[in-house]
């Protein structure tokens, strides 16, 4: 039987021919259990890479230029090393040559190369399918340059890419999911310090359960930045009483009473959040830690209604996901994920109650939407890595 690597290796050399050696690299999608909109405020999340994602498969060239193309697009572009210019046409093209701009900075001899992509990510669904692509395609012309990537810096780097070259102020959270993950674990990182740990995922009795809204989320760029600056703007009153504050989320529970004092309008809202996330970040992994798998989704839904009321993030949409979520016996918790206006939420389902949490959702979602839901039972998976031929 035909692996994902074999392929998507054909897939190539019908594209680009049968000459020369192919790798194959994976890099997975994030879903985000909880602790959103904080990694760019120096707060906790725990996301955990996903069995979905990105391959992508590549052939050195002896000339500097790189060809691009996707099975999920009909676009096929061809780039020159010697000079990576953003274009008004780029589309998903952006993202890896984001991230060749970058490595071209930190002085990687990078090859001309032959490149496709297939993903198995819904694009545009709050998964990380650009977090995705940036982090594998760093690894994988790291590696065809002879590097061995530090995980943790290669997620900088695509963060770098993102910020710099996309024009979109994400945190660190997606790439870093997508380079560092572990099967079996989700990732307790600190975005203040990037200190880390894998937490084993020991759910029992209860699936990971993605559900894709498949509203189109247009607003989701200009609103991000701008809910940044909301925080930025927030930071900044706030130092005028702590001098040495760096970040929002360096302030606990016990600091809402000074937010509440010197910010209103937005800027306390969304500080007010912040703070509150991060809290519920660490007693939801604490309570995952003594197996009280009850109070880590009632954290869950105590997020969503922080993203929804505080951060205002969510959307009709999303909030009707959540609740016929919740409606379901057993259901422990749900809540949206990703950066919201769109996109996806994520729910801890009973396993001998999943199709019946299908059917609920998908015919009450569809009746009060006219939208269809796309439904993911997944796991937690490796981070970036080759996918090697088992013959050799």
């Amino acid at each position: 039987m035909a692996t994902m690597r074999d392929k998507v290796i054909a897939k190539f050399r019908e594209v680009y021919g049968h000459k020369g050696e192919v790798s194959v690299f994976f890099s997975p999608g994030r879903v985000n259990l909880i602790g959103e909109h904080i990694d760019y405020n120096g707060g906790h999340v725990f996301p955990m890479a996903l069995d979905l994602g990105t391959y992508i498969a590549v052939r050195t060239r002896p000339d500097k230029k790189v060809n691009f193309c996707s099975y999920n697009f009909d676009m096929k572009k061809t780039i020159s090393l010697d000079k990576i210019e953003k274009q008004p046409d780029d589309d998903w093209i952006k993202y890896p040559k984001g991230v060749l701009a970058e490595l071209k900075k930190e002085k990687v001899n990078i090859k001309g190369m032959d490149v496709y992509v297939y993903g198995d990510l819904p694009n545009g669904s709050g998964l990380s399918s650009s977090a995705s692509l940036e982090v594998g395609t760093g690894f994988a012309f790291a590696r065809l340059a002879g590097k061995k990537p530090d995980l943790v810096k290669l997620a900088l780097l695509g963060q770098r890419a993102e910020n710099e070259f996309v024009g979109v102020k994400c945190g660190i959270m997606d790439q870093f999911a997508c380079a560092n993950g572990k099967a079996g674990h989700a990732i307790l990182l600190n975005t203040n310090t990037m200190k880390f740990a894998h937490v084993p995922l020991n759910l029992v009795s209860h699936h990971i359960v993605i559900v894709n809204s498949n509203k189109k989320r247009g607003l989701v760029d200009s609103q991000y930045n701008a809910r940044r600056a909301e925080c930025e703007r927030a930071l900044e009153k706030l130092r005028e009483k702590k001098k040495s504050l760096k970040a929002l989320a360096e302030l606990g529970v016990g600091d809402l009473g000074l937010v509440k004092r010197l910010l209103n309008g937005n800027e306390e809202k969304r500080a007010r959040f912040v703070i509150e996330e991060n809290d519920r970040v660490l007693t939801s992994v604490n309570a995952l830690k003594k197996k009280d798998i009850k109070k880590f989704g009632e954290c869950m839904s105590k997020s969503h209604e922080g993203l929804r009321d505080l951060y205002e993030v969510s959307c009709r949409e999303l909030d009707i996901l959540v609740e016929l979520s919740t409606g379901v016996a057993g259901v422990l918790g749900a809540r949206m994920t990703g950066a919201g206006f769109g996109g996806c939420i994520v729910a801890l389902v009973p396993k001998d109650r999943v199709e019946q949490y299908i059917e609920h959702v998908y015919t009450n979602y569809k009746e009060r939407t006219r939208l269809d839901a796309d439904v993911y039972v997944v796991r937690p998976a490796d981070g970036v890595h080759e996918l090697k031929d088992p013959k050799k």
